[in-house]
């Protein structure tokens, strides 16, 4: 099932005294926050909708002002919160490309059909994606996203197939 919100970052801290929040963004596109009118806050498990006011960018980070926030004690009560968008909101992606939400938990196999695991973790290593599989042991195996190594991705049968090259495991 896929999901229906995809995080895009959580509240770092707070920025100024006028309400200001520092987010770290789950996006490589940082513009992307430039494109949102609002966003859902994540608090206390419920998803409040809030407006946009402003969007700046400072180092690595995002700020948002909220409209409503007001100053900085405001914006404090917001601290280590996840920030989502709804997927129809998220960018189209370019074919042969996936959202990472929609891989985490897919199942991996061999060409030759034996299960390896799931992806339980992707990360960047600034060459390609790592996808980190762990079997039902909590073995893990690292298979670069590589044309190589992937052979096929299909989300909707929760499939994954590789190539297993010599050193991989």
């Amino acid at each position: 099932m896929k999901q229906e919100y995809f995080e895009i970052g959580q509240i770092v801290n707070t920025f100024g005294i006028k309400g200001f929040v520092k987010v770290n963004p789950f996006t490589d596109d940082l513009e992307r926050f430039n494109e949102l009118k609002s966003i859902f806050v994540v608090k206390n498990k419920e998803l409040i909708d809030m407006e946009i006011e402003e969007v700046k960018f400072h180092k690595h980070l995002v700020l948002i002002k909220f409209k409503g926030i007001e100053d900085i004690n405001m914006a404090e009560k917001y601290k280590g919160c996840y920030l989502k968008i709804k997927r129809e909101d998220a960018r189209k992606l370019p074919k042969d490309t996936y959202f990472i939400a929609d891989l985490i938990g897919i199942k991996v196999y061999d060409e030759e059909g034996n299960l390896l695991g799931k992806v339980d973790d992707i990360y960047n290593n600034k060459v390609h994606d790592i996808y980190v599989v762990k079997d039902a042991l909590g073995k893990q195996i690292l298979l670069p996203s590589t044309k190589e190594v992937i052979k096929q991705i299909d989300v909707d049968e929760d499939r994954i197939v590789v190539h297993l090259i010599e050193g991989l495991i």
